[in-house]
């Protein structure tokens, strides 16, 4: 009884609300509400409008202020996105019909003689192509050049041209860095290293705790003693370690000492990939129990490095010390296989 009540009250309270209303805007709603039915009884597996639908509702925005009103599938943000929606395809059907304007793309002939530039040229920049572009007779910007110029494919004889280079300066070249090792208690433990480019080889290496600018001349001095040269750069990052006290003393044994920029640990390329390969090959798989701990595992990886391991890059898969390799295959005989730091990593080398 008390259903059929307030069913009947909602139909009173619309029958008082429809008699304020304009014989206009009840048509309208009327055609709302009757629109809205066909969706549903056109789609009910997924209650969603088809485009004749949606072009309805943005016409019908522009026809009638109340549109809002009738709306229960959707909200009027949903009609207004449509709208927008029908004003990018709109736009964008006109702009292909319509003649393409903006600037003239450049042409294969020209992106061509502008990589030939380059590849030609390595110490051109923008403004001599761009006048050089123009004395050949073609209209281009210099900011169309200098675009192009940063797409240039890489020059292989500009690359070769300064590994030769690096292959007539590495024996000059040393570096330096310190890593650092965690503990089984939690503290922290200093690996300072010192690597010859030449041969990848590691001059000293040694562990501290406490690594001051007094422990770091010292090793230094270990290094280069008496009747031993340095080389003629010591190259080092902006570890306040490196204090101005290990400046003066590298300048005292004959070393130019240069340091990297500010957050440029690719500047100090050669000790940074060595401080990955040790970590990789040897700190990862352990635990540091303490400072001798850490000091026998380097010592025994150190000899490893230098005598079995072969390297990429300017050494060719050869080792820093010249690993001899077998002049022919071994064709029957055995491979024995002998284990280095803990059997952690091998060798291998026929057996006689």
């Amino acid at each position: 009884m008390i259903l059929v009540m307030i069913v009947w009250l909602r139909h009173l309270l619309g029958w008082l609300v429809s008699a304020f209303h304009s014989r206009q805007d009840l048509i309208l709603e009327n055609l709302a509400l009757r629109q809205q039915l066909l969706v549903l009884h056109a789609q009910r597996p997924r209650r969603r409008f088809t485009a004749p639908h949606k072009l309805f509702w943005v016409l019908f925005r522009k026809v009638w202020d109340g549109w809002k009103r009738p709306l229960i599938l959707v909200t009027p943000r949903t009609v207004v996105d449509w709208h927008r929606a029908g004003f990018r395809l709109y736009w964008k059907w006109l702009s292909r019909i319509r003649s393409r304007g903006g600037r003239k793309p450049v042409s294969q002939e020209i992106r061509a003689l502008i990589f030939q530039m380059v590849a030609e040229n390595p110490t051109w920049g923008a403004p001599r192509i761009h006048g050089e572009l123009l004395m050949l007779g073609f209209k281009i910007a210099e900011a169309t050049v200098s675009r192009w110029m940063r797409r240039a494919p890489r020059s292989l004889q500009l690359a070769h041209r300064w590994l030769t280079f690096l292959r007539n300066h590495r024996e000059a070249i040393a570096a330096m860095d310190f890593l650092t090792v965690p503990t089984l208690t939690f503290d922290i433990l200093y690996c300072f290293l010192v690597i010859a480019h030449d041969r990848r080889r590691i001059l000293p290496c040694n562990v501290t705790p406490n690594p001051q600018a007094f422990w770091v001349v010292v090793q230094l001095c270990e290094t280069w003693e008496e009747g031993k040269s340095p080389q003629r750069f010591l190259l080092f990052d902006r570890d306040s370690k490196f204090s101005s006290d290990v400046v003066s003393s590298v300048k005292a044994m004959g070393s130019q000492p240069l340091r990297t920029g500010f957050r440029s640990p690719w500047q100090n390329g050669i000790a940074e990939r060595w401080v990955g390969s040790v970590r990789r090959d040897l700190l990862d798989h352990v635990i540091v129990l303490n400072q001798r701990h850490l000091r026998r595992l380097l010592h025994e990886y150190v000899p490893d490095h230098h005598a079995d391991r072969t390297h990429l890059g300017l050494l060719g898969k050869d080792t820093p010390l010249g690993r001899i390799a077998e002049s022919t295959p071994p064709n029957g005989n055995r491979v024995i296989s002998l284990p280095r730091l803990g059997g952690l990593h091998h060798r291998y080398a026929v057996a006689a």
